[in-house]
Formats: C-alpha cells, sequence, structure tokens
C-alpha cells in the first residue's frame, strides 16, 4: 500500500529540537548530567538521536508508507513514540555503564524522552493523518470502517491526560532537584535561588506549553479539513451534483459521517434519478398521445426537440442567455419540446385530421390548440408545485405561436415578454414546417427555408435565436438528416 509520505521537514525540526531540549532538560533536572562536561554530554545525545533519525528514515517511514491506509496514523504514532523510548532506554545505559549514574537519573532522562517523544509521535500522526487523507480525497479512495474504533473524544481525553501527567512529572522531578540543589547550597544567596529556580521552570513549563500547543493546533487542523472535506461535497450535492462522494478519511466519527454522507447521497441519487425517469415517462406518454391525433410525424417532434436543444446550446454564451441555459435547463427544454402541440387532442378529428388548408373559421379553432395545451399542463403543474418539470413544457405549448412583433396567437405577445423556451420552439417548429412536405405545400430545401426564416426577423421571430440558427446552420441540416421522415418510414 503506498501513499505519499509527509514531509520531512518537521520531522527535521522535531529532531533538531530533541537535540536542544535533552541536553538542557537533562541538566535541569539531574545533578549527575550536571556534573558533565558539555562534550561528556552532547556526543551521545548527538550520536544516539542521529541513530534514532536514520532508523526512522529508512526503516519505519518506509514500513508505514506500505502499511495498510486505515492503519498508518494509528502505526505513525506508536513506532514515533517506540522510537523516542528506545533512545531513552539507550541514553541510560550509556550513562549508567560509563559514568555509573544511578537508576533514579536514568528514570528522569527517559521521563524526558518519552515526554517529547509522546508530542513529537502525536505531531507527526497528525500530519501523517492529514496528507493521507488529502492523497485519498484526490485519488476518490477510501478505508474501510471497522465497527469498533477509537472515537475522538477517547483521543481527546487520552491525550489531555497524558499530556497532563508528563507535565506534572516533569515538574516533580524538577522540583525535587532543586530542593536537593538548595539543601546542599546553602550559601547560595535567596535571590540567585530564586532566578535559577524560575529559569528551570520556565524553560520546562515554555517547551511543554509549546508542544501542548503544537499538538492542539495539528489537530485542529485536521478537524478543519474533515469538515471542509464534508461540507465541499454537501455544497455540491445541494446544487444538483450527484455524482459526488466524500472520502472516507478516517476511522472514527468523521469516518463514520463521511459513509453515511455516501449513502444518503446514493439513495438521493436513486431516487432522483427514478423520479427523472417518472418525468421522461410522462413526457414520452404525452407525446405519443398528440402524434396519434396528429398529421405531422413522429420525426417531426424528434427534429424539433433537438432543434430546440442545439439553439440553446448556441445562446448560452450570449450576455441575454447565459443566466437562463444552463445543463439542467438545456436538458428540460430538450424533454419539453415534444409538447409544443399537446393541445391538438382537444381539437375536432374534422379539423385536425382534414387532408388540405383550412379555411378561415377552421383555423381559428386549430388555433386554440395552444391556449388548450397550456391549460392542460398548467392544472398538472400546479398539483407539482412551483418547481414542476412541466413549466417548459406549459410555456412552449402557450406560446410557441406568439410572433416578436406581438401578431401571434393566443395572447398577442410582443418581444421578451413572450418566454424564450416559446421563442426558441417557433423558430424550430417553423423552420421544419418549411422543410417538411404538407398537404397543402411542397418541402422546401434547406436554402429556401433559412431565407424565409431570415425574412422574419425581427418580425416573427427573436433577432437573436435567428442569428444562433445561421451559427449552427451545419448542425441543423445534419438533425433533420438524421431525423427525416424518411428514415422513419413516413
Amino acid at each position: 500500500m503506498m501513499t505519499a509520505s509527509p514531509s520531512l521537514t518537521r520531522a527535521h525540526l522535531h529532531y533538531l529540537v530533541t537535540l536542544l531540549v535533552i541536553g538542557i532538560y537533562g541538566v535541569q533536572v539531574c545533578p549527575f548530567i550536571e556534573s558533565l562536561t558539555v562534550m561528556q554530554l552532547a556526543i551521545p545525545i548527538i550520536l544516539i538521536v542521529s541513530l534514532q533519525y536514520l532508523l526512522r528514515s529508512q526503516v519505519i517511514v518506509p514500513m508505514i508508507d506500505k502499511a495498510d491506509y486505515k492503519t498508518q496514523v494509528k502505526t505513525t504514532f506508536r513506532l514515533e513514540w517506540l522510537l523516542f523510548l528506545a533512545s531513552g532506554i539507550l541514553l541510560t545505559a550509556y550513562n549508567s555503564i560509563v559514568y555509573g549514574f544511578p537508576a533514579v537519573s536514568g528514570l528522569k532522562v527517559l521521563v524526558g524522552f518519552l515526554a517529547i517523544g509522546f508530542f513529537v509521535a502525536i505531531d507527526l500522526a497528525l500530519e501523517r493523518e492529514l496528507v493521507l487523507s488529502t492523497y485519498l480525497r484526490e485519488q476518490g479512495d477510501s478505508i474501510q470502517l471497522d465497527k469498533n474504533f477509537f472515537t475522538l473524544v477517547a483521543k481527546f481525553s487520552l491525550f489531555s491526560a497524558v499530556s497532563i501527567l508528563f507535565l506534572v512529572s516533569v515538574f516533580f522531578l524538577l522540583i525535587n532537584k532543586d530542593l536537593e540543589w538548595l539543601a546542599k547550597m546553602g550559601e547560595v544567596s535567596s535571590g540567585e535561588a530564586r532566578r535559577a529556580v524560575f529559569i528551570e521552570f520556565a524553560f520546562v513549563g515554555v517547551v511543554l506549553l509549546g508542544y501542548t500547543l503544537l499538538a492542539i493546533r495539528s489537530y485542529a487542523r485536521n478537524l478543519n479539513f474533515f469538515f471542509n472535506n464534508e461540507n465541499r461535497v454537501l455544497n455540491d450535492v445541494s446544487v444538483g451534483h450527484l455524482d459526488r462522494a466524500v472520502s472516507v478519511c478516517s476511522n472514527d466519527e468523521f469516518g463514520i459521517m463521511a459513509h453515511r454522507t455516501n449513502t444518503m447521497i446514493r439513495s438521493l441519487k436513486e431516487r432522483t434519478e427514478a423520479l427523472q425517469k417518472t418525468q421522461d415517462i410522462t413526457f414520452l406518454s404525452l407525446a405519443s398521445l398528440a402524434e396519434t391525433r396528429d398529421n405531422e410525424t413522429g420525426a417531426h417532434i424528434l427534429r424539433t426537440q433537438h432543434y430546440v436543444k442545439a439553439l440553446a446550446i448556441a445562446l448560452r454564451g450570449h450576455p441575454k442567455f447565459e443566466a437562463i441555459f444552463d445543463d439542467e435547463s438545456i436538458e428540460q427544454l430538450h424533454k419539453s419540446a415534444p409538447l409544443h402541440d399537446i393541445g391538438k387532442v382537444g381539437i375536432p378529428d374534422a379539423i385536425l385530421l382534414k387532408p388540405g388548408k383550412l379555411d378561415e373559421d377552421e383555423f381559428e379553432i386549430m388555433k386554440t390548440h395552444a391556449q388548450l395545451g397550456s391549460d392542460a399542463l398548467k392544472m398538472a403543474e400546479a398539483e407539482l408545485g412551483d418547481s414542476s418539470f412541466l413549466r417548459f413544457a406549459r410555456e412552449i405549448a402557450a406560446s410557441h405561436h406568439e410572433k416578436w412583433d406581438g401578431s401571434g396567437y393566443p395572447a398577442g405577445l410582443a418581444g421578451e415578454s413572450i418566454p424564450v423556451s416559446g421563442r426558441l420552439m417557433a423558430v424550430a417548429d417553423v423552420y421544419d414546417a418549411l422543410i417538411s412536405k404538407r398537404v397543402y405545400k411542397p418541402a422546401f430545401d434547406h436554402d429556401r427555408a433559412m431565407e424565409i426564416i431570415k425574412q422574419g426577423r425581427g418580425v416573427h421571430f427573436d433577432p437573436d435565436i435567428v442569428d444562433a440558427l445561421f451559427s449552427i446552420e451545419d448542425e441543423v441540416k445534419a438533425i433533420a438528416a438524421r431525423y427525416s421522415d424518411a428514415a422513419y418510414g413516413h
């Protein structure tokens, strides 16, 4: 199991600080160490800590990199702390063998190594957790959760308890050493003694407080990552991106939260897809109903819905339309377009199926199909609420015969008061009618149809939509050929 390793810079700094702190700490708490020369004190500490760092970089870190994702953080903490324990034991043994230091002196050194090692191991484990979590998120990968895990509350409580234990232990050793020192150095002035004791306590306090704050900061940084990891996906899902998933990066409450969020998203996606299928079936059923009562072919329905979609895509870069035509709206327009003549189911057969051109009275009755379709879809939409998927279908049914100059029907709307969906359908419907054969007219070729559309620019049609039609002229011809009446057996 491979992953990106944490930066070596952090470990470098920790080990450099360890060299400095252990040397000063040993002098502060142990009178035997205080009796050594600088070289006698420094050389074994440098050699032992250097050996520890070499072992860490060459053996421990590669071992952790290959471990299972789920165990890497826990393994990092355990092995890093174990290295400090081993170094403390090694230095204690060296001082005991070479200088004859008593066991109590070795205990003080060991406590120092364990205290520093605890905080260093915590910080490096938290860094490992952040690097691993970032890697998993970038790779779209996750860890497998355990049913039983070490909770965040338990982790923080244990950290607090161990921190306090080391704090008390170190200060107890420091106080014990100072009391022995004061007993032996009775002639030392009280001012000098207070200053020496204050410096010792200040040094130990600053070191322990610094390490504690560093651990808390690293812990807070990781919590912030986990919250952002969760919120980033939830924000995407809230605007309809149901293909998102939260990376399960930690075997704790955040991992459970991420897992349950993903389960919720999958469930929401399944329900949304089921609803989408229901909508699609509704559109198809209504369009099929209209088709059974209309002389116009099913190919006409297919062609016009593809013209509408192509026009909407061409217009979404236009300043007037870019806020309207997002992917969802374009897809809804595409699905709604086949219902533009749904109102024809309410037109008498004698008029709807007449094998010839309609007279004036018949045409007036035929014109009512726009309002009939709008009314029927409006009733359905009212039952489904404001977010109804039938909104575009109602708009198209009602307004696809309106004209830019206000001379259309049924409401005599003009200009931008005509819904944009109706303006799109007007261009698509007329173009297809022009290139299609009817009982009252032959089929015009593409160029003739485009010339008639051009003549209606700013009179019958929205000028911007006409311009868009010309900008995708080749695509329009391709759609007409792909869904021709001949291709569909008409």
